[in-house]
């Protein structure tokens, strides 16, 4: 695709060409002038970022949503873990859908729903309309978060693939690390009664210029074929099945005593159906027939390295914040909105080095993301020390400030390897190949919270009974970010076994 491809309007179509046999194959290029191509990268990113904020600016709103609506602990936990689930058990489905029709279509399906459920949210009357509206504002995340990659993927390509990616991963860095400050910023203007409604209101009038937008300025993807539509709808529910079973245990572990020891063999559950979903799948495919999951992509080696890596990285990144802001807010005493402050130079750092990033990993490669993963491992263990050995009036101050390196780190892991990840992958199946990949960021999101929080309280049950004091609340932040560098360290052993994988293909 090139720079000077002539324009088109806004919604042009795909030029016809795809796998013999289909006298109307998927089309896999859009034509589209270089303005259009990034007014439509735009629209996309700044949805995607509004998504992802919701996965951690809620968190700080769970004490006013518990005062004004009475809301108990487990209806608080499934307001932020429904999301999150929900989220995850419609991406690969919604992935296949967009790549076999229209990625644009979905997309604002997606985000119309999420509009009207962000209101609904808004103007909750109790925790059930609160919890069904979080849990269906979940699956609209799910609809439009691959379609997302997809058209990303689909609009660039070689070294601008690399810059658009950049930019993805520094406005989705900059949204999940500002998401606790804007959530406690949000509490704080519209007061502790009804302020935490405001993180919902403003999802409103975000996404309705958002779908005039994407109504005006994204392309048409719809594939032209004469093929009948082909969904696998069994393959959907042993997915289903699996992914609930796998993530179901891990979202409802808060490290309390009371914790039901019997979520646990949900496991066996996952194993079953997971063994169920690989068998039917591939029996699915040796009809001919379009599978919901094509494991020939794991057979990519920078796919299944590049997609494990940030699953790795994800079960680490959101512990890291809510172990932070948990620490701060409930050992050392900071107000909501400043605890999560302490996050903003962890934002802008990522920023600014996932542009750098994007723009020099197709110079040099996975060793960019080597370097990124070291730096961020360097944070995590600066962040501990910072805790353990610091004053309590200095410890925000000196975690912001390490808070710095962990963002430059972070800027260099997200888009170089996204980049890394997808650039083998053909364009028709970047929808799925993308959403596998948020959908193991989202499991990696539970498992990680669920190790790093159970941590934190089973040691502050643990040594501090019913009265902690901030020795107690060290030692629990040190034992839950153990954890957290468990992961990342993961994360940086795959970035080496892949970085020899290619010099050795090279040497070749």
């Amino acid at each position: 695709m090139s720079e000077s491809a002539p324009a088109t309007s806004p919604n042009a179509t795909l030029p016809p060409k795809g796998p013999a046999g289909d006298p109307h194959p998927p089309t896999t290029d859009i034509v589209l002038s270089t303005p259009q191509r990034w007014r439509a990268f735009w629209v996309c990113v700044t949805v995607a970022a509004i998504t992802i904020l919701d996965l951690s600016k809620v968190n700080v709103a769970l004490p006013s949503i518990e005062s004004a609506l009475g809301a108990g602990s487990t209806e608080l936990q499934l307001i932020v873990s429904g999301y999150v689930l929900t989220f995850g058990l419609v991406l690969v489905p919604m992935g296949r859908l967009g790549d076999q029709r229209s990625r644009r279509t979905l997309f604002i399906v997606g985000l119309s729903l999420f509009t009207v459920m962000s209101l609904v949210c808004a103007i909750a009357i109790n925790p059930i309309m609160l919890l069904v509206a979080r849990l269906l504002q979940g699956v609209a995340a799910g609809i439009q978060m691959p379609q997302v990659l997809g058209l990303i993927q689909q609009l660039f390509q070689g070294k601008e693939r690399g810059r658009a990616f950049g930019l993805f991963g520094a406005t989705i860095g900059v949204a999940t690390a500002f998401g606790p400050t804007l959530g406690g910023l949000l509490i704080a203007l519209g007061g502790p009664t009804d302020g935490w409604r405001w993180i919902f209101w403003m999802n409103v009038p975000l996404g309705l210029l958002a779908i005039a937008l994407a109504v005006w300025v994204l392309p048409s993807t719809r594939t032209r074929s004469r093929r009948p539509l082909s969904f696998d709808s069994f393959g959907v529910v042993l997915f289903g099945l699996a992914v609930l079973s796998l993530m179901w245990p891990f979202l409802f572990t808060t490290g309390s005593p009371d914790d039901d020891p019997r979520r646990w063999w949900l496991l066996v559950g996952f194993v079953l159906f997971a063994g169920a979903f690989v068998a039917w799948e591939r029996h699915y495919e040796s009809q001919d027939k379009q599978p919901l999951i094509r494991f020939a992509l794991f057979k990519t080696t920078s796919y299944r390295n590049g997609t494990l890596l940030m699953a790795a990285y994800f079960t680490a990144l959101p512990a890291l914040f809510l172990l932070t802001t948990l620490f701060l807010q409930t050992g050392v005493g900071l107000p909501p909105v400043f605890a999560g402050m302490v996050t903003i130079g962890f934002a802008l750092a990522s920023a600014i080095f996932s542009w750098i990033g994007g723009n020099i990993v197709g110079t040099y490669g996975r060793p960019v993301v080597v370097w990124g993963l070291a730096a961020v491992l360097l944070c995590v263990v600066g962040l501990a020390a910072a805790a353990l050995f610091v004053p309590e009036q200095w410890v925000a101050w000196v975690m912001a400030g390490v808070m710095v390196i962990g963002g430059i780190g972070g800027g260099l892991v997200i888009s170089p390897n996204q980049t890394l990840t997808l650039q083998d992958i053909p364009v028709k199946h970047g929808g799925v190949a993308g959403s596998i990949g948020q959908l193991g960021q989202r499991i990696g999101t539970a498992v990680g919270t669920a190790v790093a929080l159970s941590l934190f309280y089973a040691t502050i049950y643990r040594e501090g009974g019913g009265n902690p004091d901030i020795v107690v609340y060290h030692d629990a932040y040190a034992y839950g970010m153990i954890a957290v560098a468990l992961f990342i360290a993961l994360a940086f052993l795959i970035s080496i076994v892949d970085l020899s994988s290619r010099r050795r293909k090279k040497k070749r």
